[in-house]
C-alpha cells in the first residue's frame, strides 16, 4: 500500500521531466560568441548587399551592360542577402539569455523594416519639409517665401480646385460602380460572374501611362470634315454631330471630368474585387431571415448586406481617395496641366524638373502631404476598428 501511495510522487516519466527541461531552457545563460557572430554577420551581409547594388547601378560594364543579367543578379543578391541577414539576426538573438531573447525577437525582426521605412520614407519627408524653406537650389534659407509664392499663384489654386473636384467625383463613382458590379455579378451564373468580373478587373493590369495612351486615342480630335481617328469623335461625327476637342473643354471643367473617367475605368475593378469578397462574406442565414420576413431584394441589400460591407467600402473609398490626391501620370501624359487641368502632383513635377524651382516644388509637396495626412490617420483608425470588431 505504501509503495502504491508514493509511486505518483516518484514517477520518472516524460510528464515529470518536462517541467525541469522547460525551467532549464528558460534559465539558459547568455552566449556572447553567438551574439558576436550574429552581429558581425549582419553587418558584413548588409555591407555586401549595399555594395552589390551600387555596383549594379554605377558599374554596369562589370556585368556586360546586360539589363537581364543585372536584374537576375539583383534578385539573387536581394533575396539571398535578406535570408542571410535574418539568419545572422536569429543567431544573434539566440545568444542572449532565453527570457530576454523571447521578448526581443518580435522587435528584432521588425527593426530592419522600420529602418528601411525611416530611410526611404521618413528621412525624405523631413528633408522635403526643410527644403521648402530654402531657395531654388537649396543653398540658402528664404523663410516662408516659397509658401507665399505658391499661395499667391492663381495656377496653384486652380490645381487645388481640380484636386478637390477629383476627390468629390472619382472615389464615390469608383466605389459605386464597383459595388454595383459586385452585387449584380453575384446574381449571375458562375461562368457569367467570372466573365463579367474579369472584364471589369482587366484594366487594373494596365499602367496609368498605358491607360492614358489608350484613352488618348478615344478622345483624339481632328478638325470637322477630316477623318476622325478618335473613337468618341468618330461616333459623334457618324451621328451627325460636330467633333469636339475634349481635352480643351474648360467649361465647367469638363476636360478634367473626361480625365477622371480614365481613373474610374482603372480602379472600378479594384473596388469590385474587394467589395465582392465582402458581400460573399455576409452570412447567408441573415439574408434568408430577411427573405422569410418578406423583405424585397432591395431592402435586404440596404438593411442587411450594406451595413455588413460598410467597413470594406470605407477602406476602398479611402484607398482610392489617397490615390486621387496623388494623381499625376494621367494628367501629365494627356494634357500636362494645360487648359485648366493641372493638379498638385503635376505642378510639383513642373516646378521641380522644368522650372528648376526646388524650393517651391518642396512647398507644393508639403501642402499635398498636409492634405493626405488626415486621411491616412482616419484610415488607420478604421483599420484598427475593423480588427477590434473581428
Amino acid at each position: 500500500m505504501s509503495t502504491a501511495a508514493t509511486s505518483p510522487q516518484t514517477s520518472t516519466g516524460p510528464s515529470a521531466g518536462a517541467p525541469t527541461e522547460l525551467n532549464e531552457k528558460a534559465g539558459s545563460p547568455a552566449r556572447p560568441v553567438r551574439v558576436l557572430v550574429g552581429a558581425v554577420g549582419m553587418v558584413v551581409t548588409a555591407w555586401l548587399v549595399c555594395n552589390a547594388f551600387l555596383a549594379f547601378a554605377y558599374y554596369p560594364g562589370w556585368f556586360f551592360n546586360s539589363g537581364i543579367l543585372i536584374g537576375l543578379l539583383g534578385l539573387i543578391v536581394g533575396i539571398g542577402g535578406s535570408l542571410l541577414f535574418f539568419y545572422f539576426l536569429n543567431v544573434c538573438i539566440e545568444g542572449f539569455p532565453s527570457r530576454l531573447a523571447e521578448g526581443f525577437i518580435p522587435y528584432a525582426f521588425l527593426l530592419p523594416g522600420f529602418a528601411l521605412i525611416a530611410l526611404l520614407l521618413l528621412y525624405p519627408t523631413v528633408q522635403t519639409i526643410v527644403y521648402s524653406f530654402a531657395n531654388d537650389d537649396s543653398t540658402d534659407w528664404v523663410g516662408l517665401q516659397n509658401y507665399r509664392a505658391i499661395f499667391g499663384d492663381s495656377a496653384f489654386w486652380s490645381a487645388l480646385l481640380n484636386n478637390f473636384l477629383w476627390i468629390l467625383i472619382v472615389p464615390v463613382t469608383t466605389v459605386a460602380i464597383g459595388l454595383a458590379v459586385a452585387v449584380f455579378a453575384d446574381k449571375l451564373s458562375p461562368q457569367g460572374e467570372k466573365f463579367s468580373k474579369s472584364g471589369i478587373f482587366l484594366p487594373m493590369a494596365i499602367s496609368f501611362v498605358g491607360a492614358a495612351t489608350i484613352w488618348g486615342l478615344v478622345y483624339a480630335y481632328k478638325a470637322p470634315g477630316e477623318s476622325q481617328i478618335g473613337l468618341l469623335n468618330a461616333i459623334v461625327q457618324g451621328l451627325g454631330g460636330t467633333p469636339q476637342a475634349w481635352f480643351q473643354m474648360e467649361t465647367m471643367r469638363l476636360n478634367s471630368i473626361f480625365l477622371m473617367v480614365i481613373l474610374i475605368w482603372l480602379q472600378a475593378g479594384f473596388a469590385m474585387v474587394l467589395l465582392s469578397s465582402a458581400i460573399k462574406g455576409v452570412p447567408e442565414d441573415t439574408i434568408e431571415a430577411g427573405r422569410m420576413d418578406g423583405a424585397s431584394e432591395v431592402r435586404i441589400f440596404w438593411s442587411v448586406i450594406f451595413p455588413q460591407v460598410w467597413p470594406t467600402l470605407v477602406s476602398v473609398f479611402i484607398t482610392v481617395l489617397i490615390m486621387v490626391l496623388k494623381v499625376f501620370d494621367l494628367v501629365y501624359v494627356t494634357t500636362n496641366g494645360l487648359y485648366n487641368t493641372d493638379v498638385i502632383a503635376n505642378m510639383f513635377y513642373r516646378k521641380a524638373f522644368v522650372s528648376q524651382q526646388a524650393g517651391q516644388a518642396a512647398a507644393v509637396v508639403v501642402v499635398l502631404l498636409l492634405l493626405v495626412t488626415p486621411i491616412l490617420i482616419y484610415q488607420v483608425r478604421v483599420f484598427r476598428q475593423q480588427e477590434a470588431n473581428r
